[in-house]
């Protein structure tokens, strides 16, 4: 692995908020903080030289395009029947490729319009714009893989139209089947969670990394490793075709060495702060 301050620097310059991160986790507490200063990024990246690179989505958001294999839901083909749809609506940008053979298509924020954050915008779409999310960036690596950029096109600002559409929800109601209430609302990553539990973890290709992003969601909100076990279990008895024992036992286990890491890489590099 390679340091890529300069990177970091060269992100925070062009006004971006920089995160350092440990795998996918951020190695500080940043929620509702201005952006890291070069100054800052520069001691952040001293103390753990070998940090990737995220980005918070402050000022820009970006539509995260996932492969079947990596989500479940081909998002490239829920993109194209968008476009298809509406032609012309989702203009060129920067973009780049994820780790996982993804693509992320970044815009600038309408200065004009608020929007909201959407996952599962459409089938293995998700519009990251949260001011408390992030996203990797190039040329960060993940098991081993870079992110890469696609295209040197300018960031640019979408048209209304687009966030008009992402930021549409469905009206809040309940519509009532004999025997059953349905609500009818935009979920949240929590909600997806507790679906989780009574849906499954989905399809045969993509039930490791549901049961990754299923366990890695509950330690991320501090639940306890016995009661994230316990619900994960649950989750994976209601899978159509569970996970056997041992593939589950060595995810869960994996994730917890995650947490475990990168817990004690925010814990030291605080240590060190503090000296």
């Amino acid at each position: 692995m390679r340091n890529l301050v300069n990177y970091a620097v060269a992100y925070a310059q062009k006004g971006l908020s920089v995160l350092p991160m440990l795998d996918k986790k951020p190695l500080i507490t940043f929620a509702d903080k201005p952006p890291l200063t070069v100054d800052e990024v520069k001691h952040y990246w001293k103390q753990f030289p070998y940090a990737q690179i995220a980005v918070r989505t402050i000022d820009i958001f970006v539509i995260d395009i996932d492969t079947k294999a990596a989500h479940g839901s081909d998002g490239f083909a829920s993109l194209d029947r968008f476009n298809q749809e509406h032609p012309g609506l989702i203009i060129p940008t920067l973009e780049q490729e994820t780790s996982s053979g993804g693509r992320q298509l970044i815009y600038f924020k309408r200065p004009d319009m608020d929007m909201t954050q959407h996952i599962q915008w459409l089938p293995g779409v998700d519009v990251k714009a949260h001011v408390n999310n992030y996203f990797m960036i190039a040329p960060s690596e993940r098991k081993g893989k870079e992110y890469k950029w696609l295209n040197h096109n300018p960031i640019v600002t979408p048209k209304p139209e687009l966030i008009e559409m992402i930021n549409k929800k469905t009206v809040s109601k309940i519509n009532y089947n004999p025997g059953k209430y349905e609500f009818s609302e935009e979920k949240t990553a929590t909600s997806e969670l507790f679906e989780s539990i009574v849906n499954g973890l989905g399809e045969t290709g993509g039930r490791n990394n549901a049961l990754a992003s299923f366990v890695g969601g509950l330690l991320f909100r501090n639940v306890e490793v016995e009661t994230a076990y316990q619900l994960a279990k649950q989750a994976n008895s209601n899978t159509p075709k569970a996970l056997p024992d041992k593939e589950f036992n060595r995810t869960f286990e994996s994730m917890v060495q995650k947490e475990i890491r990168r817990r004690e890489a925010i814990k030291n590099i605080g240590s060190k702060i503090e000296k």
